[in-house]
């Protein structure tokens, strides 16, 4: 098991060079990944992901980095293409990018974002296809119902081959994102039951990794990631991961929802939880 922190772009983290600092922190602490947020201001600070994860690159050097997660549908996929691309580059191939359709259909209304969950899912959709392309083939076409692309390249490619590994983000039980993971090369569970917004249960994360292991139809690696908060203390935390590593779970991200940026930075100091 792999174990990654699930990092704010809000508040007192909306700052590129304080969470560059962060970054450098954790790898130094022996975690393996270090993901940020996308998402839209709502009357706070908020540091772009972009500008986050060049800072973050340049000042790490093993630890793996990435979206968590990215709301696709709100982004030209070209360039969410180019700008991993340029950062696998950057940072000597440590990039993974996680999808989903993101979160607030007000706060997408707001910004004149497609607040459709349906839309936004046949975008994201198509979005993937398009990273797919774009990293893998030589000149790429798509015609689709919301992007068309024609005979295009994109240079440089990522240093990761095929590509840069793509997981998507599902609440569990809802079954959607679980077939749309299972076509891709990992999926990210949130830590809350998405119906009754309670922690998710070993049970439910038990029923969640035999669904999407159930619609896969190719073979390969395939990352079953779980989210959530463990205590300093490593004894207790190895007891609250190890029932979800037995049960399928390849990597642990460990959550900042709600913590000030000293609490999680003493948390992160302490390393994973195992």
């Amino acid at each position: 098991m792999r174990f990654g922190l699930d990092v704010p772009t809000t508040g007192e983290y909306g700052d590129a060079r304080v969470l560059a600092q962060l970054a450098r922190e954790a790898e130094e602490s022996g975690w393996d990944g270090f993901f940020v947020w996308d998402v839209l201001p709502e009357g706070q600070p908020v540091i772009d992901p972009w500008i986050a994860l060049t800072a973050i690159a340049l000042q790490t050097s093993r630890i793996r980095i990435g979206l968590l997660v990215a709301p696709l549908a709100r982004h030209r996929p070209y360039l969410v293409a180019q700008r991993l691309a340029n950062l696998d580059q950057l940072s000597g191939g440590r990039v993974i990018c996680t999808v989903g359709l993101g979160d607030g259909s007000e706060t997408f209304a707001a910004f004149g974002e497609e607040g459709d969950m349906a839309v936004r899912a046949r975008q994201l959709d198509e979005g993937l296809t398009i990273l797919h392309g774009l990293w893998t083939e030589d000149r790429f076409s798509y015609s689709g119902e919301h992007y068309q692309l024609r005979e295009v390249s994109l240079r440089p490619r990522p240093v990761q081959v095929p590509r840069i590994p793509l997981w998507v983000a599902g609440g569990w039980p809802y079954r959607a994102p679980f077939r749309r993971a299972a076509r891709w090369d990992g999926v990210s569970f949130k830590s809350i039951n998405a119906r009754e917004q309670r922690w998710l249960s070993l049970d439910e994360f038990r029923s969640g990794v035999a669904y999407v292991r159930s619609q896969r139809t190719q073979s390969g690696p395939f990352e079953i990631v779980m989210s959530g908060e463990t205590p300093r203390d490593r004894r207790q935390g190895s007891d609250i991961v190890t029932p979800f590593r037995e049960a399928g779970a390849t990597w642990w991200i460990e959550e900042g929802l709600g913590w000030s940026l000293e609490e999680y930075r003493e948390r992160i100091q302490y390393g994973p939880p195992v």
